[in-house]
C-alpha cells in the first residue's frame, strides 16, 4: 500500500471546502460568490418568491374561493367496515380511531348504509344515514347519536 493508493471508506464524508484561504485553494479572493451584487455580501437573503422587486406571479395570479374557517370535518365510515368488530360489541368513536378507521383531526363520524352488516352491534357515532339506522336495527343492533 503507498500514499497515492489509499482511498476514502465506502460512505465517508469529505471535508467542508474552506472558501477564501487564498487563490492557491481554488476558491479565494471572493470565494465563489463572484463580483458585487446581491449575493456576494454576507448575510444576502430574499423570500423565497422575491423575484427581483418585479411584481411576484403569485401576487398576479387572481385569488379564487374561499376558506371557511368555521367548517366542521365529519369522516365517514361505511357499514362493512364495521364487521370486523365482535358480535354484541359496543362500537364507538374511540374504537373506530384505534383500529384504524377514523384517522386525523375530525369533529364528527357518521355511519353510511354502503354495504351490509352481519352482526348485532351497539353503535354511538355523531350521525347515522337513514339507510345504515335501517341496516343495524335490522341486524339487532342499536344506534346512539352523541352530542
Amino acid at each position: 500500500m503507498d500514499l497515492h493508493s489509499l482511498q476514502h471508506a465506502e460512505g465517508a464524508k469529505h471535508r467542508r471546502i474552506r472558501v477564501g484561504r487564498g487563490r492557491a485553494s481554488g476558491k479565494g479572493k471572493t470565494a465563489g460568490r463572484g463580483h458585487k451584487g446581491q449575493y456576494s455580501r454576507a448575510g444576502a437573503t430574499h423570500k423565497p418568491l422575491f423575484e427581483g422587486g418585479q411584481m411576484p406571479l403569485v401576487r398576479k395570479l387572481p385569488i379564487r374561493g374561499f376558506t371557511n374557517y368555521t367548517r366542521k370535518v365529519v369522516i365517514p365510515v361505511n357499514l362493512d367496515a364495521l364487521n370486523r368488530f365482535d358480535d354484541g360489541a359496543e362500537v364507538s368513536v374511540e374504537q373506530l380511531v384505534q383500529t384504524g378507521l377514523v384517522k386525523g383531526r375530525f369533529d364528527g363520524v357518521k355511519i353510511l348504509g354502503n354495504g351490509s352488516i352481519e352482526k348485532k352491534l351497539s353503535v354511538k357515532a355523531h350521525g347515522f344515514s337513514a339507510s345504515a339506522k335501517e341496516k343495524i336495527e335490522a341486524a339487532g343492533g342499536s344506534c346512539e347519536v352523541i352530542g
